[in-house]
C-alpha cells in the first residue's frame, strides 16, 4: 500500500498534528490525495511557541483546517509527578482530546505521523497509540524518516529540515515534580540558545543547574560561546555546562 492507496481507502480522517516533519508531511499528503482531513493540534504548557507557530504555518500552507485543542498537562498527577511512564499518560491525554473532539466532528479515524523508522517497540507513547487504535500511515506504507524529509523537501515544505523535538517536559529529570516555572525557564532557555544560532540541542535542568547538550557537529562552536551562554543562563541558572550528546 502507497499513501495515495491509503487515502483512496480512507476519505476522512483527524490528524493528530505537531507541526513536526512527519505530521506535517502527512497532512501535505492526506490534502494532496483528496482526503478530508482536520489537523488537530494539542497546545499545552509542554510545548514551545515555536512549535505552534510551525503548525500554524503549515496548515495556511497546505489549506487544511487546524483545531486547536488546550489541554492542562499539568492537571493530571500522573504526568506532573514525572514517573517513568510519564509519556504514556500524556499521550494517553492528548490522544483522548483528539479523539473526543474528532468524534463531535463526526470523525472516527485518527492518523498521526509515526513513520517507519520509529521503533517498533513497547515504548509508552507507541503504547496508548495502540490502545487507542490510532493508525499510522506512513509506518503502515513502509515510509521512513529520511524518506519524509525527502518528500517533504521536494514538495516544499519548509519543515523538510526541522530536528527532532522531544517536549519540554524531557528535560526535567525522572521523578522530579514538573511545574510550570522550570517549563517556563528551559523554554526561554532554549529560544536563547536558538536566537544564538543552535538547531539541535536541549537544555536540561540538574538541580539549579543546566546541562546543554549539543550535535557533535556544533560542539566546537557551543565551547567558543559558552562564557556568552553562561552570561545570558546567568539570572535563570547557578551554573552551565556542555555535554556533546543529545538524549531524546
Amino acid at each position: 500500500m502507497d499513501l495515495k492507496e491509503f487515502f483512496e481507502q480512507n476519505k476522512k480522517a483527524a490528524v493528530a498534528f505537531s507541526g513536526g516533519v512527519d505530521s506535517s508531511y502527512l497532512l501535505y499528503a492526506a490534502k494532496r490525495y483528496g482526503a478530508d482531513v482536520t489537523a488537530y493540534y494539542v497546545r499545552s504548557q509542554f510545548q514551545p511557541d515555536f512549535e505552534y507557530e510551525d503548525a500554524e504555518m503549515i496548515a495556511a500552507l497546505t489549506e487544511v483546517r487546524m483545531k486547536v485543542l488546550m489541554l492542562d498537562a499539568l492537571s493530571d498527577p500522573r504526568v506532573s509527578s514525572n514517573p517513568a511512564d510519564r509519556c504514556y499518560w500524556c499521550k494517553r491525554n492528548i490522544m483522548g482530546a483528539i479523539i473526543r473532539a474528532a468524534s463531535d466532528d463526526g470523525c472516527s479515524l485518527i492518523i498521526d505521523g509515526t513513520n517507519a523508522s520509529d521503533p517498533a517497540d513497547d515504548r509508552p507513547g507507541m503504547k496508548a497509540l495502540k490502545e487507542f487504535g490510532i493508525r499510522s500511515p506512513l509506518r503502515e506504507c513502509g515510509i521512513t524518516k529520511q524518506e519524509v524529509r525527502r518528500r517533504s523537501n521536494e514538495a516544499g515544505l519548509p519543515v523538510w529540515n526541522k530536528p527532532a523535538y522531544a517536549c519540554l517536559a524531557t528535560r526535567i529529570p525522572c521523578g522530579e515534580i514538573i511545574t510550570e516555572e522550570k517549563l517556563s525557564k528551559t523554554e526561554k532557555a532554549e529560544n536563547m540558545m536558538r536566537e544564538m544560532g543552535f538547531t539541535d540541542f536541549r537544555v536540561r535542568m540538574r538541580g539549579d543547574s543546566a546541562l546543554i547538550q549539543v550535535k557533535e557537529d556544533q560542539f566546537d562552536k557551543a565551547q567558543e560561546c559558552l562564557d556568552e551562554i553562561r552570561a545570558v543562563f546567568l539570572p535563570m541558572y547557578s551554573a552551565a555546562e556542555l555535554d556533546h550528546e543529545i538524549r531524546r
